[in-house]
């Protein structure tokens, strides 16, 4: 009676048949084909026929593909890859954009099943769904009606649907997926004429992965890949970089930046006619990676809302050390790190500083590395607004130390090549102290740490950091130690610039004596995430007073005034009382004279000016104009 109904199965007579019947039918057809029966290769080519797309789809034509599906995965366990080859090469170029939900349905169905017949398809099946994850460019405008993001959320529900269905069944699938999404992505990325909304939609799926039922075995995959992918498109702008130094853009606030970029592109220089080529692509470049980041940031304030953003962190802090912090020329996507802070700044906020601290002071890694994570560090101290004054202290106080041990070590004159090191740690304290001195001073705890540290004798050695480092920090610095009594310095001579004799020495060619990462982003949108928590160099108290040149405050000198001799041993009594509490080391130093008897007049020499200002990009993380 079987053999007789799938002989007999008419699916043209508009009967009705059960999902069995169905299973029955195809099976047969599947298995007889070989045969090589004018009937039965017949019926096997009205069922592959059925596969193929049409321009249309009549509601019998939606009805017969239904049923022809479902038979399909009731019969999966019999499809041959030698003998059903023209079978499975339609079935798998079958988009579930191209159809309603009960297509939809049924072919997901079929998906589901194949991969769990038999290992050798499931490679076919992941890449089948994942595939989804790129939109048919002329379905992209669509997506800007709401029937278009319908449309959307109805096939990107199935797919994420589908691949946990077959993790479940297939325990491997997962660490399949990671692999097939990682090459789409690359694959996808490189083809001319991918959309920046296309594009988006990719990441918007991977990052899905990362928060959905699989996030545990492809958490770190799909996270490293997306900030490898902003990497990326931010090296790709680098461009930029050469065009702003020449046109000296140093000191240049915040929203003079549209009204520069528009001037400079049509003043007719080489350099302008050369942006303006380059212009368009810049622009790709930055919608891209400003839609991109803003995603990220998004995705980051899920992770929070789900009490899982810890996680993340420490996926993303390691995706930060061994990608980011190896690639010198990124100016944006460091601010995946400085948000995430920024959500949880107790956490996420402190372990971010203490690991860069512990990069810098680790002898065994390279030493360009333990440069990048100094500057890191004091710029992203300078700039976190959610950072609290005794965690700037206590790095400071850690950074002092080291320096202040290397001092104690060294011998001989001013060597930038040997003493690299040395001065991106001098440097990177000097300017976190132009930006954190006031705020500091104003917290009674940090501001009697502050007080204890042994600046004067690290920066009189023979060594020299004052001449080797970027001379618009060391004036600025010099300016407001002097007027808070951590240094005197009555005369010290620099010219405004962004190198000294010897910092272009030590900066080396990647320029690390101008790394600022955190300076202010100019991504258009990335920028409304990271304003409210981002310090501005316009937002900062000096300890001097700017209307009246070389005037201090109320308790300058006189509460403030070291002497280095004794601010040594302060110091050193200081690190004998590391475990103890703030309150303890401060009686002590309060017991102690603290009246000077040198200026750094008599060790440097020259005559200061009067109060500049400091820059706002010491390295300027600019961009053409983002959408």
């Amino acid at each position: 009676m079987g053999v007789e109904l799938r002989q007999d199965l008419d699916m043209d007579d508009g009967g009705v048949y059960s999902d069995y019947d169905l299973a029955l039918h195809v099976k047969d057809v599947l298995l007889s084909v070989s045969s090589g029966d004018v009937v039965s290769v017949e019926n096997y080519r009205e069922l592959v026929g059925r596969l193929y797309p049409r321009e249309r789809h009549s509601p019998d034509d939606v009805a017969k593909l239904v049923a022809s599906l479902k038979g399909l995965s009731g019969a999966a366990s019999y499809i041959d890859s030698a003998v059903h080859v023209g079978l499975l090469s339609p079935l798998f170029a079958m988009s579930l954009w191209n159809y309603g939900p009960d297509v939809m349905d049924a072919l997901i169905e079929l998906i589901i099943s194949l991969a769990a017949s038999s290992g050798k398809y499931l490679d076919l099946c992941l890449a089948m769904l994942t595939r989804h994850f790129e939109t048919p460019s002329n379905f992209l405008e669509k997506l800007k009606l709401p029937y278009g993001l319908t449309k959307k959320d109805q096939v990107l529900t199935r797919v994420h649907s589908a691949l946990k269905d077959i993790a479940d069944v297939v325990p491997l699938s997962p660490a399949r997926i990671v692999t097939i999404v990682s090459d789409r992505l690359d694959l996808y990325r490189q083809m001319r004429g991918t959309s920046t909304h296309g594009l988006v939609i990719f990441v918007e799926n991977m990052l899905k992965l990362e928060g959905g039922a699989l996030g545990e075995v492809v958490r770190v995959s799909m996270l490293t890949k997306v900030v490898e992918l902003l990497l990326h498109l931010d090296v790709e702008m680098g461009s930029w970089d050469n065009v702003l130094q020449d046109h000296g853009i140093f000191q240049m606030e915040l929203e003079d930046v549209d009204d520069f970029t528009e001037d400079f592109l049509n003043d007719g220089t080489e350099h302008a006619r050369e942006a303006t080529i380059n212009d368009v692509t810049l622009k790709s470049f930055a919608e891209k990676l400003d839609t991109l980041m803003v995603l990220t940031f998004e995705h980051l304030e899920s992770c929070e809302a789900g009490g899982r953003l810890s996680e993340v962190f420490k996926t993303l802090l390691e995706t930060f050390r061994n990608k980011v912090l190896t690639t010198c020329k990124s100016k944006f996507v460091q601010f995946v790190m400085f948000y995430a802070c920024a959500l949880d700044p107790v956490n996420c906020g402190e372990e971010f500083a203490t690991n860069l601290v512990e990069i810098f002071v680790y002898d065994a890694n390279l030493t360009c590395l333990r440069m990048r994570a100094v500057a890191y560090l004091a710029s992203y101290l300078s700039r976190a607004m959610f950072m609290s004054a005794s965690i700037v202290a206590q790095t400071l106080k850690r950074l002092v130390g080291w320096c202040f041990n290397y001092v104690k070590t060294k011998k001989g004159g001013v060597n930038p090549e040997n003493d690299k090191l040395f001065y991106a740690a001098c440097q990177a304290i000097m300017y976190l102290l132009c930006f954190r001195m006031r705020s500091l001073m104003d917290d009674p705890q940090s501001k009697s740490l502050l007080a204890g540290l042994p600046l004067e004798s690290i920066l009189s050695t023979e060594i020299s950091p004052l001449k080797a480092c970027v001379p618009s920090i060391v004036k600025e610095f010099l300016w407001q130690a002097n007027a808070a009594g951590l240094v005197t310095a009555e005369e010290f001579d620099f010219a405004d610039g962004l190198e000294s004799e010897y910092s272009w020495v030590w900066g080396g060619k990647e320029e690390l004596h101008k790394l600022f990462p955190f300076d202010p982003c100019l991504l258009r949108n990335s920028d409304r995430f990271i304003r409210p928590n981002f310090i501005y160099w316009s937002m900062v108290q000096r300890t001097y007073d700017e209307e009246k040149e070389g005037s201090s405050d109320e308790d300058g000198d006189e509460a403030f005034a070291v002497d280095n001799e004794e601010n040594v041993m302060d110091y050193e009594i200081l690190q004998c009382l590391e475990e103890q509490q703030f309150d303890e080391v401060d009686n002590a130093l309060n017991k102690m004279s603290i009246t000077p008897k040198d200026s750094l007049h008599k060790r440097f020499g020259g005559a200061v000016n009067k109060p500049m200002r400091m820059p706002s990009r010491i390295r300027p993380s600019t961009s053409p104009e983002s959408l």
